[in-house]
């Protein structure tokens, strides 16, 4: 097959296909789109050209207008809606004792891989300390560092606050990981330019959809910060030697209830 085939039954020859591909490899040519030279090789397997059809008559290689989900009788979101469901994310910082189920995760993380990357080169790997016990473990490594910091370079601990982050898990206070039961980290290669903004979108649509599966998570930076500059933590971690982790998130039940939306700052914007 090659990149494409048009049922001519049904295309109403519209050319929104052509007007919509961002790689811009499709052209009309008798009436019927038609790729363009070289279209294989820059083609990016967006599903634009597929989702964006009103009849099914555009079939790509590689995905085909049935393995799509149709929105046809799916109703949009309010902008109340979407308001309610964006302003209520709260960073969880407060656990139940109670472990998340695999599936339950890998569904959280599935959705938050539908997140867009540069060029849909999706370059997002995911990396879940699913074993609470051998997550208090690499805590023990952050807080390795965090001595190390503080012995090292004082101005920069200050600066983070790293002595009073020791000295409260010193005292059994946990304010790397908050006692989650379990860590998700985002990674990729460092040497990819997209893949950190991927990795960052990739993890704020995983904090936005855990409600949806009631469960809670939160950024965790001092940890991530660990795994970027720490070599006893980089290597208890295992990721592959040319990956860095771009995101680390807690995550697990929360222990309680938000009734309430607190405001925010008004949005500073500028206009011309």
């Amino acid at each position: 097959m090659t990149l494409f085939f048009i049922d001519p039954e049904l295309c109403d020859r519209d050319g929104i296909c052509a007007k919509e591909c961002p790689a811009r490899i499709i052209t009309m040519a008798d009436g019927l789109p038609q790729p363009v030279d070289q279209a294989e090789s820059r083609c990016i397997n967006c599903g634009h050209c597929v989702a964006v059809c009103p009849t099914k008559a555009f079939i790509h290689k590689n995905l085909k207008p049935e393995e799509c989900i149709e929105l046809d009788d799916i109703p949009s979101l309010t902008p109340e809606q979407a308001e309610i469901f964006l302003r209520r994310r709260r960073s969880i910082r407060t656990y139940r004792k109670k472990p998340v189920e695999r599936t339950l995760l890998e569904r959280a993380i599935t959705l938050a891989s539908h997140a867009p990357s540069g060029h849909n080169s999706q370059p997002v790997n995911w990396h879940v300390i699913h074993d609470t016990d051998h997550l208090r473990e690499l805590d023990e490594k952050v807080i390795d560092w965090m001595r190390w910091i503080i012995e090292e370079k004082p101005e920069a601990a200050a600066s983070m606050h790293l002595d009073m982050v020791v000295a409260g898990w010193e005292k059994g206070v946990d304010t790397i990981t908050r006692k989650a039961p379990h860590l998700i980290i985002a990674h990729g290669n460092k040497k990819d330019p997209t893949t950190q903004t991927a990795c960052t979108i990739a993890m704020t649509w995983l904090e936005l959809v855990l409600p949806s599966l009631e469960l809670g998570g939160c950024w965790c930076g001092y940890f991530n910060a660990a795994a970027v500059f720490w070599p006893p933590l980089q290597e208890a971690l295992g990721l592959p030697e040319d990956h860095l982790s771009f995101g680390s998130m807690m995550v697990g039940h929360s222990t309680f209830t938000y009734r309430r939306i607190p405001p925010r700052n008004p949005a500073r914007i500028t206009w011309k």
